[in-house]
């Protein structure tokens, strides 16, 4: 191909630029603030988001939950104990295990032997309870073996009733205690989560800010408090208190801040020698205004990212307390309760456990994957 002269190139093609001064270097796209770049960065995490959702729900289901049926927290009535969870058009579905009925597997010497144990486990008549062989015998011990579904709600004449997530040994409805429950667990963690930031924020500000002495001071309180265990502090206030949320919050409350007063303390300790620190000294503004405002802001990140943390922490805690009996005690409910409730019948009624564990589990999943996210929001190396 042959090559082209540039003189033979229409110069009607090419345009001068014209260069001007006061324009050159102008930035044309918008500048965004750190807040701005901290908020692009959490909504492009879509683990984040998914996460804040789920919170929403369960604390919107925790508030109108008990509401959605007739059925009160401590609606006590033994003709209705423990009945399995029946959800209208998803009992049809079997593999949900939603369709009202227990079922179980029972051995025996031949199929009449096996069958039996099944009858005498449910107390109830052939009319109401359907066997599967699954081994038949042949006379040996423990050889046969069948499978009994028993439709407890039509035994007890209640065809047209549904407990969408059964009832406990006390014929309480368990959706209403599910929700109630999860309730009291949210109201402990934020309340405790609050104390933590006001306290250990406050705490931790002014020992890094004053430094000297009165860091000192401060920091040897806070190992005393620190070196005392939080089960001790609950036996202690269960002698002075009766156990419930005030003693549960009481104690996260004496020594759960002390880890967020560290972090604030040597935030501040790094901030308190920044030239715009020291141009506020010299302009004469108050230490309670650098701190308000000069020092909080910039530490504002790490305070809602641990803060974020310490809720999940909380609620297992709670969870803990009650499942060994030093936290909500009956009829009152929360999830750790309601664990403990499901664990001592897991066997014969495993969906006592299952669906408070499954809240439980969602919600420290949720909580913890939430605060990795605005971890990395509030980290300007993650902002793109």
């Amino acid at each position: 191909m042959e090559k082209k002269n540039l003189n033979q190139i229409d110069k009607n093609l090419f345009k001068p630029l014209n260069q001007e001064e006061n324009v050159s270097e102008k930035i044309t796209a918008p500048s965004r603030t750190f807040g701005q770049d901290a908020r692009r960065t959490l909504m492009k995490n879509k683990p984040a988001i998914v996460s804040i959702f789920i919170i929403l729900l369960i604390i919107i289901m925790s508030i109108i939950g008990p509401s959605m049926n007739d059925y009160g927290n401590d609606d006590q009535e033994l003709s209705r104990a423990k009945l399995p969870p029946r959800v209208p058009l998803l009992e049809n579905v079997s593999w949900l295990g939603l369709n009202g009925t227990l079922s179980g597997r029972y051995e025996g010497t031949d199929v009449e032997d096996a069958t039996t144990k099944a009858m005498a486990r449910y107390k109830s008549t052939d009319e109401f309870v359907d066997i599967k062989v699954l081994e038949e015998g042949d006379g040996s011990r423990n050889s046969a073996a069948v499978k009994a579904t028993f439709h407890i709600y039509e035994a007890k004449e209640m065809d047209d009733t549904y407990f969408w997530f059964g009832t406990d040994t006390l014929g309480r409805d368990q959706w209403t205690r599910l929700w109630e429950g999860t309730r009291v667990s949210l109201i402990i963690a934020f309340v405790a989560a609050i104390l933590d930031l006001l306290i250990g924020v406050t705490y931790g500000g002014v020992s890094g800010f004053y430094g000297g002495r009165v860091d000192n001071v401060l920091q040897r309180i806070a190992e005393i408090l620190v070196g005392i265990p939080n089960l001790v502090i609950i036996l202690l206030m269960m002698l002075i208190l009766q156990p419930g949320i005030v003693s549960i919050v009481i104690a996260l409350a004496i020594t759960g801040w002390i880890g967020m007063s560290r972090i604030v303390r040597g935030e501040v300790l790094k901030l308190t020698n920044q030239e715009f620190v020291l141009a506020a000294r010299t302009l004469g503004t108050s230490n309670g205004t650098i701190i308000r405002r000069h020092l909080i802001p910039n530490i504002t990140g790490i305070i809602i990212v641990n803060t974020m943390f310490s809720i999940p922490g909380a609620i297992f805690f709670e969870a803990f307390l009650s499942f060994i009996g030093l936290g909500i005690v009956p009829p009152n409910a929360s999830l750790g309760a309601l664990i403990q409730q499901g664990f001592a019948n897991l066997r014969l009624y495993p969906y006592l456990l299952v669906f408070p564990a499954a809240v439980l589990s969602v919600l420290m999943i949720a909580f913890n994957i939430l605060g990795d996210g605005l971890r990395d929001a509030f980290d300007p190396k993650m902002h793109k």
